[in-house]
């Protein structure tokens, strides 16, 4: 299994901060391969799995990594960013959620903040943790998380020992900058 850069760098900022997992609940949105998330659970954290309920196979790669990382009691549950599904309903409040790389697509971000917005209503101290490849500049998030009442921080990857020279050596095409923002509920609504 190919695994991208984001989710590289989103793993080396879980583990800088490993001492915290311990007990957290944890929700990987878009989850594929899991990275981050089997290394969360590792890490002592109480994590849940997600990818779109539209596509099986995207569920089917969760399962098989946590088969391979030995975490049978690692939940997994099909949400599809934007719908509101019995799944996502169940879900219990998170601490953290984890996001490598699916603000892809420009449609899809509205989607993606709008089930971030509901999550954090169950929990308003839950933080985004999210990595993402800059693809285009005319590509932002940032209009959107005023509407929804969120704020981000960027967290600059030296900080946690992310090595640039390992991403710039990705295959990826283009651009290889890689960001890490952790986005929360901002503070005049809380």
């Amino acid at each position: 299994m190919y695994v991208w850069p984001c989710a590289v760098v989103l793993a080396q900022y879980l583990w800088f901060h490993r001492r915290s997992l311990p007990g957290k609940a944890v929700l990987e949105i878009g989850a594929g391969v899991s990275l981050p998330g089997i290394l969360a659970a590792k890490c002592g954290a109480e994590v849940i799995l997600s990818d779109s309920s539209e596509l099986p196979h995207c569920l089917e790669v969760c399962r098989q990594s946590c088969l391979m990382n030995d975490l049978p009691q690692v939940h997994i549950v099909g949400l599809t960013w934007g719908h509101v599904s019995r799944d996502l309903l169940a879900l219990p409040p998170q601490d953290i959620i984890l996001a490598s790389d699916v603000f892809f697509e420009p449609e899809d971000f509205e989607d993606i903040l709008t089930t971030v917005y509901f999550l954090m209503q169950k929990n308003p101290k839950v933080q985004l943790w999210s990595t993402y490849q800059v693809r285009s500049a005319d590509w932002s998030v940032e209009a959107l998380l005023y509407k929804w009442d969120m704020k981000c921080v960027h967290i600059p990857l030296e900080s946690f020992d992310a090595n640039k020279e390992d991403i710039a050596e990705s295959a990826l095409p283009g651009r290889h900058t890689v960001e890490m923002l952790v986005i929360s509920f901002a503070k005049d609504s809380l």
